[in-house]
């Protein structure tokens, strides 16, 4: 699954890849994303289906069905219409952020254990606050929904985002590969660090500017 490339008015754009596989004997991932661009720059989201196989990749095609049609609205309105949808399947869980390329920021959400890595290099900051990780709020998209609070980081050209399953062991955070395109990044993490007991799916994206020769 190669990485994908959106133009963006302010010439940015988004180089992103996905990393996935089923659990080991079945034939359908209960994992999934979207990646949308939206008026003011995009919109990805991770879904994990509870549990694997058939029932875990309806509820978590379905999400992202939900995502996808309402990828411009605020993401509390979006889980909100996903735990809707969602109601009386498996649930899921799911994490999303929108990365605003005119202020240069990233608002981020998460229900459930789909983990969330920025790694922001542009902010000036020492190495250890360079790196910042997703709040997971506890719930279930579709059975429980918590409390819904965004939080907003700044998101600078070059600025790496990783959201992870939990078919991915935690580890993979000390280790991406920010020196590489997001496409090998994520297959990167996946070999490394892909449980190989559950269903794992890896999003890599990277905010850049201009074309292929100017992405520093």
């Amino acid at each position: 699954m190669g990485s994908l490339m959106f133009q963006e008015p302010a010439a940015l754009r988004l180089d992103w890849g996905v990393a996935l596989q089923a659990q080991p004997g079945q034939s359908e991932c209960g994992d999934a994303w979207a990646v949308e661009p939206v008026p003011d720059g995009f919109l990805l989201a991770v879904v994990d289906g509870l549990g694997h196989g058939a029932a875990a990749a309806r509820a978590s095609r379905r999400a992202v069905e939900i995502i996808r049609s309402l990828a411009s609205k605020p993401l509390e309105t979006i889980f909100g219409a996903c735990h809707k949808a969602l109601l009386g399947s498996r649930g899921a869980a799911i994490s999303a952020a929108r990365i605003n390329t005119s202020g240069l920021s990233l608002m981020w959400l998460s229900v459930g254990n789909v983990e969330g890595l920025v790694i922001n290099r542009a902010t000036g900051h020492p190495p250890e606050r360079q790196r910042e990780t997703l709040l997971e709020r506890g719930g279930v998209v579709g059975y429980e929904l918590p409390t819904l609070r965004p939080a907003t980081i700044s998101f600078e050209p070059g600025a790496v985002l990783v959201l992870a399953t939990d078919g991915v062991r935690h580890g993979f955070a000390l280790d991406v590969r920010t020196e590489l395109e997001a496409q090998p990044a994520a297959d990167h993490i996946l070999a490394r660090y892909g449980r190989g007991t559950d269903d794992a799916l890896v999003m890599v994206a990277r905010l850049l500017r201009g074309g292929r020769d100017q992405d520093s």
